[in-house]
């Protein structure tokens, strides 16, 4: 029994069983401020791109969207990465202007970066450091990166947001309306969830359906009062505002299984001067679908078997199981590294097999 039981430990030892790392996933949020371009006579259309470095190389891990014309761009676009408590995991942001012809990357397009490590930023939990271009501070230029736990609801809402009878803010043409959406954080600071694309002159628009994370939209807590802000878009970044209303997650699950949910929006100054003020339109949400995220344990707990099967090579290469250079090698005393690894992985699997 005592053989066995240093069998098990052996085992566990080599696949690292004991030892597993301690893995979190982390959300980070991404805005900039003062982002100067090239050309002074425009503003430009910043992106920001991760990437993470690995044996010396950096790759690229994902891109935020594109903010036309904007100097101080708070992107919607969330980065999840796989947070390694006992590992230096080194991150660099870059700032680039994708001019809209094009979505390439180009030296002259680059506005900036910043370097750090994951550590550093949960750790933190707001990073700000400026942008550096080729060593140097590029101007006034700033990044501020925010860290956020997923919890463990892992559950993600697709949402589905149109409007009717908008306010039209332009003279030529009629309203070019986005949607945002904002988290009321605890500490009264507002957290965006999510910005829609832009529906070009329409006092009606329908905009396209989005997926967020119950965990970004509320934190999990579906009483959470989240804000949400109706913009008349101009091109020169100086969008207008239409109107606003609150609501909650719980309020939005009213439109499940085909039902409506609506809002008024609402212009504060216009409802304070104008006595005959109903809205400034009206923003619907026609869908909302709750897709589940089953963990491992629920599989598991749901009655999933697993089936543990085991195939040996037994090739000629390998050597003779009696010489103590062959991976097959009987040793006398210990386990060889087939043994280890059959009872590693068994042990664990014969439970569910």
């Amino acid at each position: 029994m005592k053989k066995m039981s240093n069998i098990y430990e052996s085992a566990a030892n080599t696949l690292g069983i004991f030892n597993s790392p301690c893995l979190t996933k982390v959300e980070l949020r991404v805005a900039c401020k003062g982002i100067s371009d090239r050309d002074a006579l425009s503003k430009p259309d910043p992106c920001v791109i991760l990437k993470m470095q690995s044996h010396g190389q950096w790759f690229e891990v994902d891109r935020t969207e594109v903010i036309r014309t904007c100097i101080n761009p708070i992107f919607s676009k969330l980065f999840t990465v796989d947070f390694y408590f006992e590992e230096v995991q080194r991150l660099r942001f870059e700032v680039h202007d994708i001019s809209s012809n094009h979505n390439g990357l180009k030296e002259a397009d680059f506005l900036g970066g910043m370097e750090c490590t994951l550590g550093q930023i949960v750790s933190q939990r707001k990073l700000s450091k400026s942008l550096l271009k080729h060593g140097n501070t590029a101007g006034k230029s700033s990044i501020t990166v925010i860290a956020e736990e997923l919890s463990g609801n892992d559950d993600y809402v697709e949402l589905s947001f149109s409007a009717r009878k908008l306010d039209d803010k332009d003279f030529f043409s009629k309203s070019d309306p986005f949607l945002e959406i904002f988290r009321m954080n605890d500490d009264a600071t507002q957290q965006l969830v999510h910005r829609t694309e832009v529906v070009m002159n329409n006092l009606n628009p329908t905009w396209k359906t989005f997926k967020v994370s119950v965990n970004s939209l509320c934190s999990g807590d579906q009483d959470r009062r989240l804000k949400c802000i109706v913009w008349d878009w101009d091109s020169n970044g100086k969008h207008d505002f239409i109107g606003e209303f609150s609501s909650t997650f719980k309020e939005m699950r009213g439109a499940m299984e085909g039902r409506q949910v609506q809002w008024e929006c609402i212009n504060p100054k216009y409802k304070a001067k104008k006595k005959n003020y109903k809205n400034s339109g009206i923003v619907i949400l026609n869908q909302c679908k709750i897709h589940k995220m089953h963990s491992f344990l629920d599989y598991i707990m749901g009655g999933c078997q697993i089936q543990f099967t085991v195939a040996i090579d037994f090739t000629a290469s390998n050597g003779d199981p009696r010489n103590s250079c062959s991976l097959h090698y009987i040793h006398p005393y210990q386990p060889n590294e087939y043994l280890k690894a059959l009872v590693a992985v068994g042990e664990i699997c014969q439970d569910y097999d």
